[in-house]
Formats: structure tokens, C-alpha cells, sequence
């Protein structure tokens, strides 16, 4: 009767152990997930800002600790391009579920003191980068395309 027990006994730990794996996020790798869209007449635009305005939206509040815009062209042949808009946490940002493209966000400051973010050209390809802690998501985005004529492998790309 023992022997049965313990037989069960790990049967049942093998199946819980291939639920966990399998059918839970424990052991996912977890990104930041981020739509857009473009609004041509905006209701509040920030200061300065020039053409359509662009809404970054997350799929839940985050607490961000950097957020940064680059050329995508750019980025590819130096990752350590100058960005068109960065901003980082100087102590404790507030909870976001959605910005807009050069906004200033409570508890966030420019990287560089005293930038603004630059105006974004039509028909060029840029990458949104966020981090909140030890999460990380990035997008591409283009102003004059619509999101569904991206390619979808490129938009949401977690990172590693």
C-alpha cells in the first residue's frame, strides 16, 4: 500500500508541476504591452507639439521609470542614438494607463535637463522604449500609418 501511495503521491506532483508550466504565467517572461493611436484634431495638446497628436495606451497602470523615443533607422545602426523625447523617473512617477507623445509626466523629468521633445516627421519609423522597474516594453510606431499596415511581429517585441 505504500508503494501505491507514493506512486500517486508523485503522479499528482508531476501533473501539478505541468499545470503550473504550462497553463499559468510563473514562469512567462513579462512585457509591457502597448497600443497606439493618432489623433489629427487633439482636445489637449501639449505644449509646443506641431501635427497629429499620438496616444500611447498600456494594458494596465504603470509606474514608469524611463520612457524614451528614438528613431527606429537610427537605433539600428547606433543603440545608443540620441532619443527625440526621454524622460526618467527622478524618485516615484504616478501610476499611467496612457500618454501622449511629449507630455510631461507627473513624477518623471527629462533625462536632459531643460529638452522638450523634437517633432515627429511623417512616414518615419520610431520606437517607443518604457521600463517600470524591472519590467520592459517597447513598440514601433510611424505617424501617417495606420497601426494595422505595421507589421504586428515588429509592434509588440518584448524585450530580453
Amino acid at each position: 500500500m505504500e508503494r501505491k501511495q507514493r506512486t500517486l503521491i508523485i503522479v499528482a506532483l508531476v501533473l501539478a508541476g505541468i499545470y503550473v508550466v504550462y497553463f499559468t504565467d510563473w514562469f512567462r517572461h513579462k512585457s509591457i504591452q502597448i497600443h497606439y493611436t493618432t489623433r489629427a484634431m487633439p482636445s489637449r495638446v501639449p505644449r509646443g507639439a506641431a501635427g497629429p497628436m499620438i496616444m500611447f495606451g498600456f494594458d494596465q497602470n504603470f509606474r514608469f521609470t524611463e520612457v524614451k523615443v528614438v528613431s527606429l533607422a537610427a537605433w539600428q545602426t547606433n543603440q545608443n542614438a540620441l532619443p527625440v523625447w526621454h524622460l526618467i523617473s527622478d524618485s516615484n512617477s504616478v501610476p499611467v494607463e496612457r500618454f501622449i507623445y511629449g507630455q510631461n509626466i507627473r513624477g518623471m523629468k527629462p533625462a536632459i535637463p531643460g529638452a522638450h521633445a523634437e517633432p515627429l516627421e511623417s512616414n518615419l519609423t520610431y520606437r517607443l522604449f518604457v521600463q517600470a522597474g524591472p519590467l520592459k516594453g517597447r513598440r514601433d510606431f510611424q505617424i501617417g500609418a495606420h497601426p494595422s499596415d505595421e507589421q504586428q511581429s515588429s509592434n509588440q517585441t518584448p524585450m530580453q
